[in-house]
């Protein structure tokens, strides 16, 4: 039977004046009209009445179902034309759409029915904002895991496919391409049947329609399925392609923008259907890549990025480099919009407060507990140097043709490294010396953009760039300054590799100087700059320690609200970079006052703490002692940090509907400096942690849901264990489980640190770690003969097996033989230090215990011992004990062939350093 209903005319007046008010830009009336509609989701039929003014309203049935208040009315719409309703009705379906969203599964049956009936009967209103409103309420709908429920709907929008009526076709494919984009997984699941069988061919037909709106819908529906390799749609590839091409020239540009995105993804899923097209695909996407339309010409522009990626790049591009160098370098000048958008006849800016949209929110990386490598430093997984975003401003999308055109130099620099220069250093000339400003800061950029893969080429070029480049930061254009100092920053690793005065120190000043500026832009990007040099200079920059932080105290006065956040960066860095340098009574006496200032002023809920705190843990590391008078609030206020948090967390689990979830990240950062003062502070911290009940808070944390939690836990435990393990010594029994369960690399930086606790508790323990080794022994050996295991994670097991077997011998060397072999090819490349010494201590402990564990892989125990450069005189002891006593075990003769397996370095240095 068909629902019938009838709307009630006072209802409907009702509602009517409450959708005009909704329009009303007034935030009270906003208000009143929010909280009513929540009133009136209580009524069944408030939903009917929603879709009824949607579907119903038009002008010229008005009358039928309005006739006793039509005057009353006329007052809210004159003249009573469509448009002037169009509106309305949209914002009655939106209205419906979101309580869809919100309540639907409690909609009564007849009023989903009648929903549904009416959706699929108004698909085709001749308003093109109606259509796309019925559109959007049918994907919720079916997003609300009711294409199920709902057998007919894909059947119905496919058939009305086939309708003579324009606005008919146009609204099914609407909608099908917006369930094409939200369903598109269980569109090829067995669960409603595979409809793609009979869905991707009837979208190919449409291909060729005569609407551009229309091919372009078909493009962008068959796009959904390319990047999972949809069964179906892969039976029909071939004609997909070929219809592709077909419309590769197309008036529309919609159309060759779904074309190029298209060709895009099938470079990455299908590479060997586009090969025997390669030439001419090449030839398409570099025409594309300067289409007339931004958008266009943006998608066909990622087919570069895309393509540097796959192993053929280097084969399909290079007869084609000359002209598409010029075309990438073309795309990363400021377009018109760019510079009106980027506000780039403004120079001075400082004065202007920011605006709070502009601020992006920030992420705090937890910390990851990691070995030194023989290279300085840690290696970082992340390489984000490549952001433009310390030169472009968010008020653009944050995409755009000027960076997708940098970004794909970049990477196709990074694929012919040095092969790429004849084609850009003409231009860069040309662009670098340019009179017109725009021109000479895209050449800039295209300076910055193939640092990385053409270094080493372009070194003969840099004594003369890097001098002109100083002179370009200070350029008279703001936008031309701010370029100029992310593309330094690129080159920062070169110019400290020189002698300090001829480029380090002019570049510093002048990047000192910029990061002052009147221009907000260019003291981000001089700040994010600074950070980078700080990075590859580290200790060279101890000699301008004061003039460094002269710029940078003073820029707490000066800067507004965003670049205050990048400053805390670039103090932490330094902190990061110079260390212990920095503990001298005259630099704190600049550095902390305005820290504690501005510590002093930010309320505990404010997020503006998070980058404070990070700053604020780099700089307690650093100066070590010096941090003692600053320490005792500072360590306060992140234990009452992590109790808050901790005390919202147990609220909101006890009652969601009732209380907010926290924000955890305040937890997190907090214990990352409680880290950060107990590394810096070391038994100074004893006392405080004797006053809180900070390792309560610990035994809660550990076992939080979140990973990020407990990465930071554990490595606040590590920390605390080295600097007061007094304090932690009566925990043990309550932390040694947990710590056992979260050896699971599922989480790799969350059983990083744990791993690295259990290595630091062990050297405390000694011989009372017997007990807990059950725990952990076993996860530990599983994840060191794991394929895959990041480099990190190696290295700290690597030690933390070793600590174990050097405090209870007894316990861990019978299983000496399942990681003897993966535990010396991971420890070979660290630098000499304690945690090394120790581990190595441990294997020499048990290889005395279990002899023969190490016999099938003795060559991997003789090259790890090789890669001490200076062990201490008992270490060495012990290493020369156990090679002469296999030397002798096995006799000269068989010691001879054994060791005429060596590499030559290996056989040389072990005759050198012990004798065999």
């Amino acid at each position: 039977m068909e629902y019938e209903w009838k709307p009630d005319e006072q209802g409907l007046q009702q509602i009517l004046q409450l959708l005009k008010e909704s329009q009303s830009p007034d935030t009270t009336t906003q208000r009143a009209v929010q909280q009513k509609l929540e009133q009136l989701n209580q009524y069944p039929d408030f939903n009917n009445y929603l879709i009824f003014v949607l579907t119903k309203l038009k002008s010229e049935d008005y009358s039928c179902y309005v006739s006793a208040y039509i005057l009353s009315l006329n007052v809210v719409f004159t003249p009573l034309r469509e448009q002037k309703n169009e509106p309305t009705r949209s914002l009655s379906g939106l209205i419906l759409k979101n309580n869809v969203k919100a309540h639907f599964h409690s909609f009564p049956n007849g009023v989903t029915d009648f929903i549904k009936s009416e959706c699929l009967n108004n698909i085709g209103d001749s308003s093109p904002l109606i259509r796309a409103t019925v559109g959007i309420l049918i994907t919720t709908i079916a997003s609300k895991g009711e294409l199920q429920n709902w057998p007919e709907l894909l059947p119905k929008l496919c058939s009305l496919l086939d309708s003579e009526d324009y606005n008919t076709c146009e609204g099914a494919f609407g909608a099908l391409q917006k369930i094409c984009e939200d369903s598109a997984e269980i569109l090829d699941s067995d669960v409603l049947d595979r409809p793609l069988n009979i869905m991707i061919p009837k979208f190919l037909q449409f291909f060729k329609h005569s609407s551009p709106k229309i091919r372009s819908h078909a493009v962008a529906c068959v796009n959904q399925f390319i990047i999972s390799r949809t069964q179906a749609l892969m039976l029909h590839i071939d004609s997909f392609i070929e219809n592709l091409f077909a419309l590769a020239g197309d008036e529309e540009p919609e159309v060759r923008k779904n074309v190029c995105r298209a060709l895009v993804m099938l470079l990455e899923v299908r590479m060997d259907r586009l090969l025997p097209h390669m030439i001419s695909i090449v030839e398409y996407m570099l025409q594309r890549t300067q289409d007339q339309d931004e958008n266009v010409a943006l998608e066909a522009c990622e087919f570069w990025l895309t393509l540097a990626e796959q192993p053929i790049c280097k084969d399909v591009l290079c007869r084609h480099l000359t002209k598409l160098i010029p075309v990438l370098v073309n795309g990363m000048k400021y377009s018109e919009i760019d510079i009106i958008l980027l506000k780039g006849d403004v120079e001075e800016d400082e004065a202007i407060p920011d605006s709070e949209q502009d601020i992006r929110p920030r992420f705090h990386r937890s910390r990851t507990v990691a070995q030194q490598h023989e290279e300085d430093g840690i290696e970082d997984d992340d390489n984000d140097d490549y952001d433009l975003d310390d030169d472009d401003d968010d008020t653009i999308s944050d995409w755009n043709l000027r960076k997708c055109s940098a970004a794909a130099l970049d990477v196709l620099a990074n694929v012919f490294r040095d092969e790429l220069l004849p084609h850009i250093l003409p231009l860069l000339k040309e662009l670098l010396f340019h009179p017109e400003w725009v021109v000479k800061e895209s050449g800039i950029l295209v300076l910055g953009a193939i640092a990385e893969g053409c270094m080493q080429g372009m070194i003969p070029y840099l004594p003369e760039l890097i001098p002109h480049l100083i002179q370009c930061l200070s350029n008279k254009k703001a936008l031309v300054r701010s370029i100029t100092c992310w593309t330094l920053s690129r080159y920062a690793h070169w110019v400290v590799s020189q002698p300090p005065d001829i480029y380090l120190k002019p570049l510093m000043t002048e990047l000192l100087k910029r990061i002052l500026d009147s221009n907000k832009r260019v003291q981000e990007a001089a700040c994010s700059a600074f950070a980078t040099l700080e990075e590859e200079a580290c200790t060279e920059l101890v000699p301008y320690l004061a003039y460094i932080l002269d710029t940078l105290v003073f820029a707490f006065s000066k800067y507004q609200h965003k670049n205050l956040l990048i400053l805390y960066d670039a103090i932490g860095t330094l902190a990061d970079s110079v260390g212990h340098h920095l503990n001298k009574p005259e630099y704190i006496q600049m550095l902390m006052p305005p820290l504690i200032q501005k510590w002093n002023m930010l309320k505990d809920e404010d997020k503006d703490l998070f980058p404070l705190l990070e700053c604020l843990s780099s700089v307690a590391t650093a100066l070590q002692s010096g941090f003692l008078p600053y320490c005792e609030p500072v360590y306060q206020r992140c234990v009452n940090l992590v109790q808050k948090t901790l005390a919202q967390a147990m609220l909101y689990n006890a009652q969601p509907d009732q209380c907010e979830a926290p924000d955890k990240d305040f937890m997190i950062v907090a214990l990352d400096l409680l880290s950060g003062l107990a590394e810096g502070l070391g038994g100074n911290i004893e006392q405080l942690v004797a006053r809180s009940n900070i390792l309560t808070l610990m035994y809660q944390c550990m076992q939080d849901k979140m990973p990020e939690v407990r990465q930071s836990s554990f490595a606040l435990l590590g920390d605390l264990t080295k600097a007061c393990f007094q304090h932690v010594k009566p925990c043990i029994a309550d932390f040694m489980p947990i710590l056992g369960t979260n050896l699971n690399p599922e989480f790799i930086s969350v059983c990083n640190n744990a791993t690295w606790a259990i290595g630091e508790i062990s050297i405390q323990m000694g011989i009372e770690m017997q007990p807990y080794i059950p725990m952990v022994l076993h996860q530990l050996v599983e994840i060191i003969n794991r394929p895959n295991t990041p480099k990190t994670l190696l290295e700290n097991t690597a030690i933390t097996i070793g600590r174990l077997g050097y405090v209870c011998p007894q316990e861990v060397a019978p299983m000496l033989q399942q990681f003897i072999r993966p535990w010396c090819t991971s420890l070979r490349n660290i630098r000499d230090n304690e945690e090394k010494d120790s581990a190595f201590r441990g294997i020499c402990t048990m290889i005395s215990v279990n002899p023969s564990g190490v016999v099938q892989d003795f060559i991997f125990f003789c090259d790890a011992v090789a890669s001490w450069i200076s062990p201490k005189d008992d270490l060495r002891d012990m290493f020369c004990k156990i090679l002469h006593g296999f030397k002798n075990q096995v006799g000269d003769e068989n010691w001879r062939r054994f060791s005429d397996q060596f590499p030559f370095p290996l056989k040389e240095r072990l005759a050198a350093y012990y004798g065999v």
